[in-house]
């Protein structure tokens, strides 16, 4: 149906949809500018064309993604504002607003999947290595209170995967129970178990020793793992990402390639190829749909091309 377009009526519809992805997926504030944003985009090509919002067609809908590619806009853009279509109008066909979905059985632009960067595990051994010399006593025997620091977060990172974000605000309750395991606090409030190797929990316990050393007198009763007389309470990810690329340097690494997110990578490809399961992976990441993992599945995809070319009877051949 064509005509002038009813902006109250989008207007209405679109926080609907708004208010729906916040209640019953516990959207984050991003999100939700995220989809107002590309969905008002297609609202404002619409009005150009007397076309309400909840009135679009497949053919609308198509036009819209290639005018956003004579724009320029990149493939992961366009995949993005399909994506925010997609979900709209289908809670606006479930939800009663329309009778049909017309972007049922529309096909993004194919993105191409990016793969994580990551380490190997020998630059891993490398980064700990030199974390090990840092956290090293000095020539009086002095504790060296930021090298064990580090050295604990190093450890943390690689042997659980955790996020910067989890790690640094993690709190002291998080690591007192079970030794083996830390309880945390992810992403839309979800809580998982993650586990501690022995060195980890070695170098956590080295740690918690010196702990004090990095509390404010204004603030002795931290409830963080990592505080810091710093504004936010507790170390902050950028200094962890600045001390990282320190000691890259040490270790004879390139610093532009180490970061908090790529120990996490190394985590999760590791584990892969040694044998772990893509969805005990997901789990340990914290991540909400398997899809996310994965990223990592071309680390499977070589470890069978390898069980194939040592196992098969017919590779022998």
């Amino acid at each position: 149906m064509s005509g002038a377009a009813d902006t109250t009526k989008d207007f209405v519809a679109l926080e609907a949809f708004l208010e729906m992805v916040s209640a019953e997926r516990g959207a984050s504030p991003n999100t939700l500018e995220a989809y107002s944003r590309d969905l008002q985009d297609f609202a404002s090509y619409l009005k150009t064309r007397r076309i309400a919002l909840d009135q679009a067609s497949a053919d609308h809908v198509r036009s819209y993604l290639a005018s956003l590619e004579d724009l320029g806009l990149a493939t992961s853009t366009r995949a993005r504002r399909l994506s925010a279509l997609k979900q709209f109008h289908k809670f606006l066909y479930t939800d009663g607003w329309r009778t049909e979905d017309p972007c049922l059985g529309l096909k993004g632009p194919g993105a191409r999947r990016h793969l994580p960067t990551t380490l190997s595990e020998t630059d891993v051994d490398a980064l700990i290595e030199a974390s090990h010399k840092r956290a090293a006593p000095d020539k009086d025997d002095k504790p060296n209170v930021e090298g064990i620091r580090l050295l604990c977060l190093i450890e943390l990172l690689y042997a659980s995967g955790l996020r910067i974000s989890e790690l640094v605000a993690m709190p002291l309750s998080a690591i007192m129970g079970d030794p083996r395991l830390i309880m945390i606090k992810g992403k839309g409030g979800r809580e998982r178990l993650v586990p501690v190797s022995p060195a980890a929990r070695e170098s956590l316990d080295e740690y918690l020793a010196i702990r004090e050393r990095f509390l404010a007198k204004s603030d002795l009763n931290s409830s963080f793992l990592f505080p810091s007389r710093g504004k936010a309470g507790h170390l902050t990810r950028h200094r962890v990402a600045q001390l990282l690329k320190e000691l890259a340097v040490e270790a004879g690494l390139e610093a532009k390639t180490i970061s908090p997110h790529v120990l996490r990578h190394a985590f999760a490809t590791h584990l892969l190829a040694r044998g772990a399961d893509l969805r005990s992976v997901q789990q340990m990441l914290g991540h909400a749909d398997i899809s996310t993992t994965q990223i990592y599945t071309h680390v499977l995809e070589e470890r069978l091309k390898q069980a194939v070319k040592d196992h098969h009877p017919l590779s022998q051949k």
